[in-house]
């Protein structure tokens, strides 16, 4: 693999883990991390991420490796899974949490990696599920997208919303709002990929329906454009007189209408606010109110 590219799961499979020469048996968990040839492991079959992305903010890993790796061993993966076998190869050890650590090390050129085994962590299939897809979830590398079907795939696991978002740590509301991005076209899914489209505008467009989508957002493009001119010809203070007055309250009804919970409030702030206007946010909220 080149240096600084992005790298995929099946990639990473060709380079560690079924290329292993390994053929003794696995002899329990480990209780310290400990390190490993690569050749012992291999990627999570089941990770919820497809793309690992660009590795080269990795690149250190050739020198340092902060964080050990959380695997699982081959006997406790099997368990769960023994349509994978194939996938691991003969790979001991299965990375659960640090799969992009792994590609990292086998892309610049590290032999081994080190790990710490948690064989509790493969219980059962939802657990190990969780453990995978918090570990992805409201990363600023992971693709919306993926996060969304990551979400999806721990409710059909789960069997209910309820089960999944408490796995996750996260409200119903949430969840509910990333499975919706899936129901969007794919050119919506695309945009939002390349972030020319907005995550609340998606959230909105996903409750249109399927075939209406894509000329409904071209519709609202369209106005925001010739807003956008109008507003240019005009001097400040006709900007200033066109616009209704905002008040706390129009904002909280709003805020209702919207069921929005605290991480979607979070991130629709971080999206609308530069950073001068986050710092002043964080000043008014932590300031004494009498």
């Amino acid at each position: 693999m080149a240096r600084g590219t992005r790298t995929n799961l099946a990639t990473l499979a060709g380079v560690v883990g079924d290329n292993s020469p390994v053929d003794r048996p696995d002899n329990g968990i480990a209780a310290t991390p400990a390190s490993v040839p690569l050749s012992e492991l291999a990627p999570n079959p089941r990770n919820p991420r497809d793309d690992l992305g660009d590795l080269a903010d990795l690149v250190s890993i050739t020198g340092t490796q902060l964080q050990p790796a959380l695997v699982v061993t081959r006997a406790a993966y099997l368990r769960l899974y023994p349509e994978d076998e194939n996938a691991i190869g003969l790979a001991r050890w299965i990375v659960i949490n640090g799969c992009r650590r792994l590609a990292a090390a086998a892309n610049f050129g590290r032999p081994s990696l080190d790990i710490v085994v948690k064989d509790e962590v493969a219980a059962d299939r939802i657990t190990l599920l969780a453990a995978a897809v918090i570990e992805n979830v409201g990363r600023r590398d992971f693709d919306v997208i993926e996060e969304a079907k990551a979400v999806d795939l721990m409710v059909v696991e789960c069997k209910t919303v309820e089960k999944a978002a408490l796995k996750l740590n996260k409200s119903k509301g949430w969840i509910s709002q990333r499975r919706a991005l899936l129901k969007l076209a794919p050119e919506l899914q695309k945009a939002i990929r390349t972030g020319e489209l907005a995550i609340r505008t998606a959230r909105s467009l996903a409750q249109v329906p399927h075939a209406e989508q894509v000329d409904k957002w071209h519709s609202e493009r369209q106005r925001e454009d010739q807003a956008d001119t109008s507003d240019q010809d005009s001097t400040p203070a006709d900007r200033k007189s066109d616009r209704p007055a905002v008040t706390a309250a129009k904002v909280t009804r709003a805020f209702r209408r919207m069921e929005a919970d605290p991480a979607i409030l979070a991130d629709a702030l971080l999206e609308y606010l530069d950073e001068d206007g986050l710092h002043s946010l964080l000043e008014v909220l932590t300031s004494p109110r009498s």
